[in-house]
């Protein structure tokens, strides 16, 4: 999992200060010394981790922070404002074109995962703003690189341009900008060469197919795998192409981290999408803030509920809501529902998102196994038809019969019945209105209503008045036991 180390030692650092009513100039000095460490450590450039620890330190020595209440807070709070400034600010969305067709000119080294990330991008296009991507195959000569683009087209249904390897790449694209053109097109996505390192003949062909195509966006895709390598990479690009903006991809691997917190700073040129995972709809618009918060261990909700979003289906999710108002969610909902959680990616990485759960010591060895879902449903189909929208028929000789079917042990076959039973109690409970902030908001992204940037605003305090509120009371409570 991305940033896994650095999160663990920033955390360790900033646990340091937690607890102290006074935070003074020494325990900041030795905050910042671990600071710095872990973010070289990360694989950060040098200059700047020099900047952030300079940035972070002067605003920290502030009056109003070593003497004001909760220093410790407002010290990790000026380190996620100034992560998120080194990698940005904000997101940053792709430059289109006045008219059609907006060109995006894909750039990079083999190996970093150029083709799939254009068949990605085309896809992302083609499911949000209903456009008509074009697909151009300009790589002649990395062996079956055609053959790659036209396979990853064919599996999200994208036209591809392509004349074969025995053409000049600049021709290649010339023709393919015309059929474009022809076409209405809305985005022409050109899949350019790679080398395994820049060199001048690669750069002239860039340029040359630059200057044909005057592209809206030159993106260059870098993996993130290869730490200072990915930042001397943008930087050679950038040199001689002026490039638009990053993808950095291969996030979800075991990066350190250091290219998404050093490209930004040392290139001048913004991270626009990251990619995390081999399927084709694992293409995410970067934002920084986000980011910060999850280097940080601090969640990031607001990328779960867009998951949520993006992956329920809101007419499922509006009957399964009517049952659950009935107490007659059965076990066809609850395979409905494994399926949903299952398009929305690894459960670990899901649990990490909610705030709380991410800097959670019970989480960092969590590992939820697929098959663990595979033999949850293996139970669910040796059900007969009647007892899935039943669950009440379940008597030992059917438990019995489910667990020999499904190859299971009838204690985990009980088990499960049991967890179904409490999860469909809580479920007509919360429906009820005894709803925590968290799973209103959560129900509120499920149901696919599309939360504004207020609303989401709304429900993010709505839940942090909550968490606070049941902190008080165990405060309270721990209190009254002494």
């Amino acid at each position: 999992m991305a940033f896994e180390g650095l999160t663990e030692r920033l955390q360790n650092a900033m646990r340091k200060l937690r607890g102290k009513g006074k935070v003074s100039e020494s325990d900041l000095r030795e905050t910042m010394r671990e600071i710095r460490l872990a973010l070289l450590a990360a694989d950060v450039n040098f200059t700047v981790v020099k900047d952030f620890v300079k940035q972070v330190r002067e605003r920290a020595m502030g009056a109003d922070v070593l003497e004001g209440l909760n220093p410790a807070q407002q010290i990790v709070k000026i380190v996620d404002e100034e992560l998120t400034k080194t990698m940005g600010d904000e997101a940053v969305p792709l430059n289109k074109a006045p008219k059609i067709p907006t060109i995006i000119m894909m750039v990079g080294l083999q190996g970093a995962g150029k083709t799939t990330t254009a068949g990605k991008l085309a896809l992302r296009l083609k499911n949000e703003e209903k456009a008509r991507p074009l697909m151009i195959a300009a790589d002649v000569y990395r062996p079956a690189a055609i053959d790659q683009l036209v396979q990853v087209a064919a599996g999200i249904d994208v036209p591809v341009f392509q004349l074969g390897t025995d053409v000049d790449p600049v021709e290649i694209v010339r023709q393919g900008l015309a059929q474009a053109e022809a076409n209405h097109n809305d985005y022409v996505i050109i899949d350019t060469a790679g080398r395994l390192q820049i060199d001048e003949q690669l750069m002239d062909e860039l340029a040359n197919i630059k200057a044909l195509a005057h592209p809206n966006e030159i993106l260059l895709t870098v993996d993130a795998m290869t730490g200072q390598n990915a930042v001397a990479t943008a930087e050679g690009f950038n040199d001689k192409l002026d490039v638009t903006g990053v993808v950095l991809t291969k996030l979800d691997g075991d990066t350190r981290g250091g290219a998404a917190l050093s490209i930004r700073a040392v290139t001048g040129k913004p991270i626009k999408f990251i990619g995390q995972g081999e399927k084709m709809t694992q293409l995410d618009v970067f934002h920084p803030d986000r980011m910060a918060s999850r280097i940080l261990g601090m969640g990031d909700m607001l990328s779960l509920i867009e998951k949520t979003q993006k992956e329920y289906d809101a007419k499922q999710a509006q009957e399964l809501t009517e049952k659950i108002q009935e107490n007659s969610f059965d076990f066809n909902d609850f395979i409905d529902q494994i399926d949903q959680i299952q398009k929305m990616g690894p459960m670990e990485d899901l649990m990490k998102m909610i705030p709380g759960m991410a800097n959670n010591p019970a989480m960092k060895n969590v590992q939820v196994d697929p098959k663990d879902m595979g033999h949850l449903k293996a139970v669910v189909y040796s059900m007969t038809p009647a007892e899935r929208t039943n669950p009440d028929l379940l008597n030992p000789s059917r438990r019995r019969r489910i667990a020999a079917g499904s190859g299971r042990p009838i204690h985990e076959v009980n088990r499960m019945i049991k967890q179904f039973n409490q999860m469909k109690k809580m479920m007509n409970q919360m429906s009820k209105g005894n709803m925590s902030g968290m799973e209103q908001m959560m129900g509120q992204a499920g149901m696919g209503g599309g939360l504004s940037g207020r609303m989401q605003k709304m429900a993010l305090n709505r839940m942090s008045r909550q968490m606070k509120k049941k902190k008080r009371k165990r405060l309270k409570g721990k209190r009254r036991k002494k």
